[in-house]
């Protein structure tokens, strides 16, 4: 079954005006992490949540801002790979448990929250929260639309808030 796109959220004025002050909130937080690593946290809640338009979106823009190919193929076993750093893990399983948290009766753990202290100052904290919050939504959003993944652009987004 050949799923179509069901509405063009851009090409509603309500719909536009809010995926622009949408994408605005998430620009608050970018300037607080390394750009690679907004991408790897997005990419990996994207890929739990089935998203391909944001899978799409988010393997382009880490490729654009220099991640390697090898590792844009390992971010969906990361724990099981040797090319990501304690710090990124830390951050991949916050995306992780902050995405499952139906799937755990306390969301994220302890021993992630730990780790996540451990790593990163708080604001970077506060990004990380904010960026796990509003990839999930930005998933939820495409994926009941039924956005494809495929199409995208390194910069697409970027250039359509401006």
């Amino acid at each position: 079954m050949v799923m179509e796109t069901r509405f063009d959220l851009f090409a509603n004025p309500v719909g536009a005006a809010f995926v622009k002050r949408f994408a605005a909130t998430s620009l608050a937080v970018a300037p607080a992490l390394p750009p690679h690593l907004g991408e790897l946290v997005a990419l990996r809640a994207s890929q739990i949540n089935g998203c391909g338009w944001c899978v799409d979106m988010h393997t382009k823009e880490a490729a654009a801002a220099g991640e390697s190919a090898v590792r844009l193929n390992l971010v969906a076993a990361w724990r099981e790979s040797t090319v990501f750093t304690e710090a990124e893990q830390a951050a991949l399983a916050l995306a992780e448990e902050g995405t499952r948290m139906a799937d755990a009766a306390l969301g994220v753990s302890d021993e992630t929250w730990a780790a996540v202290r451990r790593h990163y100052d708080d604001d970077q904290i506060a990004a990380l929260v904010a960026s796990v919050a509003m990839i999930n939504a930005a998933n939820r959003m495409a994926v009941i639309l039924h956005q494809k993944g495929g199409s995208y652009e390194a910069g697409m987004m970027a250039a359509a808030m401006s």
